[in-house]
Formats: C-alpha cells, sequence, structure tokens
C-alpha cells in the first residue's frame, strides 16, 4: 500500500475522573511517507495519543483522519490490521517461532500458506535477520532480534501507517544506536508513515523528519523539523526540553559530505610541498594512491574522518585528538579535503 497522510483535528483525550484532559486539543498533519516523533517528559500524552490513531483509545472529541477519512468510520480491529503496530516490550506470542509471530496479521486477513512463508522470507532479509531465524522462538534471540522481529511483524501487510511506542527503549545503548540505522534504512527503502514515540530527544533528532514536542497535559509546545526546533525552539519549555547542547546537536544532522572541505597542500615523501593558495598552512603526505600518511611536520593524520560521517562525531575525535584539523577521506581512503573545527562553526550560522 501507499504511504497515508495523518492528521489529528482537536483531538483531544480526557480520562474517566479527570478533569485534565490527557491530550489537549492535538492539531498537527503528518505527510505521507514521513516519519514524526511524538516526545515529551511523561505525563505529557504522547502515547495516549498514539493509541488513538488505531483506536486503543478512544477520543473524547476531535478526530483523527487517516489519508482523507476519520478513524472512527472503522471498526477498530479491521483498522488496526491495517496499520503497523512495534511497541517497546515486543510483545512476541512464545509459543510461535520467529515464522509464526510476523504471520499473524496475514493468517488472520486469510492468506494462503504460500504466500505467507514468501511474505516471511521477505520480511527476513528486509530487516537483515538470517533465514535460519525464523524457526527460532523468541526466548532464542537477543533483544535486537527481538525487536527487528516485531518491525518484522508490523510490516507484514504492508500497512501504509506504522506505530511505533519506544521501539528501541529497552535495547543497550550500542545495539540502540544499530537499530535506529537498520530502521532509517529501512525506511528509505519502504517509505512508510511512520508515528514514532520516544523520551529521549536526541533519538527524536536522529529518526525524525517532523518532530511533535508535548508538554505536561497532552499540550503541543511545538511541530517542527529537527532543524527548526534546535534553531529556533519556539518558547522555554522546547529550550530546555532540547537542553543546553541543542548548538552540538544540530550537528548530529549533517554529514561531514554536507559542508565544503578546505585544501591542505599535499606532498609525497622527498618531494617539495606545493605552493599556492590553501586553506590549511599544513602539508598533507600521502601515499602513491592518495591515502593520507602524516602531516609534513611529522605528526600523525589523525582522526581520519569519513565522509559518511556526521559533524558531531567528527568534533568529538578531534577534540580527543587535540587537533584543529583533520583529513577526511573517500570510501577508497583516499583524501577528500581537510575538516576544520572552524568549518562546523560556520555550519552551525
Amino acid at each position: 500500500m501507499e504511504a497515508a497522510t495523518l492528521e489529528f483535528q482537536e483531538a483531544t483525550k480526557v480520562y474517566a475522573g479527570s478533569t485534565e484532559p490527557a491530550v489537549d486539543h492535538l492539531s498537527l498533519e503528518v505527510p505521507a511517507g514521513e516519519i514524526c516523533v511524538l516526545v515529551g517528559p511523561s505525563g505529557s500524552g504522547k502515547t495516549t495519543a498514539m493509541r488513538m490513531v488505531n483506536r486503543m483509545i478512544p477520543m473524547t472529541s476531535g478526530d483523527i483522519v487517516l489519508d482523507g477519512h476519520s478513524v472512527t468510520e472503522r471498526k477498530p480491529a479491521e483498522l488496526r490490521r491495517e496499520i503497523g503496530y512495534a511497541i517497546q516490550q515486543v510483545g512476541l506470542f512464545p509459543h510461535m517461532t520467529v515464522a509464526g509471530n510476523v504471520a499473524t496479521v496475514p493468517r488472520l486477513l486469510g492468506w494462503d500458506k504460500k504466500k505467507i512463508a514468501a511474505r516471511v522470507d521477505e520480511l527476513l532479509e528486509l530487516v537483515s535477520l538470517e533465514p535460519d531465524t525464523r524457526d527460532r522462538y523468541p526466548s532464542q534471540l537477543s533483544g535486537g532480534q527481538r525487536q527487528r522481529v516485531g518491525v518484522a511483524r508490523a510490516l507484514a501487510v504492508d500497512p501504509p501507517l506504522m506505530l511505533m511506542d519506544e521501539p528501541f527503549g529497552a535495547i543497550d545503548p550500542i545495539n540502540r544506536d544499530r537499530l535506529q540505522n537498520e530502521f532509517l534504512r529501512l525506511q528509505e527503502e519502504i517509505r512508510k508513515t511512520v508515528v514514532f514515540v520516544t523520551h529521549d530527544i536526541d533519538e527524536a533528532i536522529k529518526v525524525g523528519d517532523r518532530i511533535a514536542i508535548l508538554q505536561k497535559g497532552g499540550r503541543l509546545a511545538q511541530y517542527a523539523t529537527p532543524e527548526e526546533l534546535l534553531a529556533h525552539p519556539a518558547n522555554e519549555f522546547v529550550q530546555d526540553f532540547v537542553g543546553a547542547d541543542r548548538a552540538l546537536k544540530r550537528l548530529t544532522l549533517q554529514h561531514v559530505r554536507d559542508v565544503d572541505l578546505w585544501r591542505a597542500p599535499l606532498v609525497r615523501d622527498g618531494e617539495e610541498p606545493p605552493t599556492g593558495d590553501f586553506d590549511v598552512p599544513y602539508p598533507l603526505v600521502v601515499d602513491d594512491v592518495g591515502r593520507p600518511v602524516r602531516w609534513l611536520s611529522g605528526s600523525k593524520a589523525e582522526p581520519l574522518i569519513e565522509l559518511d560521517d556526521v559533524l558531531r562525531n567528527a568534533l568529538s575525535q578531534m577534540l580527543q585528538e587535540e587537533t584543529q584539523y583533520a583529513p577526511v577521506v573517500d570510501e577508497q581512503g583516499k583524501i577528500a579535503g581537510v575538516l576544520s573545527v572552524e568549518i562546523m562553526g560556520q555550519a552551525l550560522q
């Protein structure tokens, strides 16, 4: 199915016995094929807002419109079968194999066995799980593998919309970063509309095309792209929530290949350095194929930065090496230019 547009129209939820709303007149639109991250402190209504989309939680007032049609026009069970759903604790059935778990919704929809088997194999490959994983049980998998199975199950019937509630929250930091990267790779391939709930602003900035910051009581504080959010927070609450290091966070949104690198004089061993107008005053020794070896002064050419590195990681490496300049190499390891602290300062202007 094609990705769907999603719109919250003054969507409100007041729980019985409460005088204050959990979600208060939430209005925002998620374009088809984009990731909208709902983020905020505990009690801000982000999970409630997401669960109103598939009617796991009924709205008190307002509406939620999926591809031009109110979700209230559909029977809840029918609606949920067409919306992928992945949660923090995964929720795999322990008595079923991986293949059985992934096939849950296709079976409910009456797919034939051959079609289900082909879809399971396709999805396991899509989420980078080995084929032999299909016959294992959840207890035989790592946390990261179980989370991948959960994502595969959510994608089983090729839904136009996916809901993801803290999907990587229970994963250790190293595997969490890998899963985030895998998810973004997957999104590039399948282009689904995604509503993604997290409490982690760094995760929101990394994965979101648009971010909705919710305040206590489910009030929308700001809805913007990560760039806009970090450069122009709407109010003091947003400013505090994104953190005092928001300038550094902006560096996570750009890769080294996105900036204009400086030129340094390149020299091979035994040769005189070239003269001319260079951005970097220090000659860099390269080998016969153009790979950096060392600075002519004798210091190592470290750190070596890759074009696909994000600027924040590059800055961290340069600070660790106590250097203002770092050689940048392409996919073949050849010199592509030089990154400087000044370049990163300019990227924040």
